[in-house]
């Protein structure tokens, strides 16, 4: 039998001059406007990105050319609280049906005031993935989650 040694999981934080509400809202409603459009998978350039607001919800990429690329579901819809996605682009940034060999992005968004919500983001289970470490190495090269909520945090700002 065959382990695979845990891979730490990449965390960070942003804090956003709205109320929760509004900030789950963007964060899931507004994926498309915050999301860098150069991360994608399809061959195509990215037209869009999506995130269907339920369990079970596909995340996914559609290009210019009209295909789709799943990046993986939504496990946990919560709203304002929690959001739970599956990532299943494996190392070889390609999408793995197999949800056993899928990683997991858990957000929490908390209240800090009436109108500043607190958004946590923890990226783990990388080891589940098929070439996890890549995939690890390359969000933390990346900028990873701290790029990401920065894009989100200027869309919080340019929607106040």
């Amino acid at each position: 039998m065959t382990t695979t040694a845990p891979i730490p999981p990449i965390t960070d934080s942003a804090t956003v001059a709205v109320p929760i509400d509004e900030a789950f809202r963007v964060f899931t409603g507004e994926v498309d406007a915050w999301w860098p459009h150069q991360f994608h998978i399809g061959a195509a350039e990215v037209e869009e990105v999506v995130l269907e607001p339920r369990v079970d919800g596909r995340w996914y990429e559609r290009g210019v050319d009209g295909t789709e690329c799943d990046w993986g579901r939504v496990l946990v819809w919560d709203p304002p609280h929690r959001l739970v996605l599956t990532w299943q682009i494996n190392g070889s940034w390609q999408f793995d049906p197999d949800p056993a060999h899928a990683s997991e992005i858990e957000v929490r968004f908390t209240a800090s005031g009436p109108a500043e919500t607190v958004v946590d983001v923890e990226h783990g289970s990388f080891e589940r993935l098929v070439g996890g470490g890549t995939i690890n190495d390359a969000i933390r090269g990346g900028g990873g989650w701290v790029f990401l909520l920065d894009g989100f945090g200027a869309v919080v700002a340019g929607r106040s």
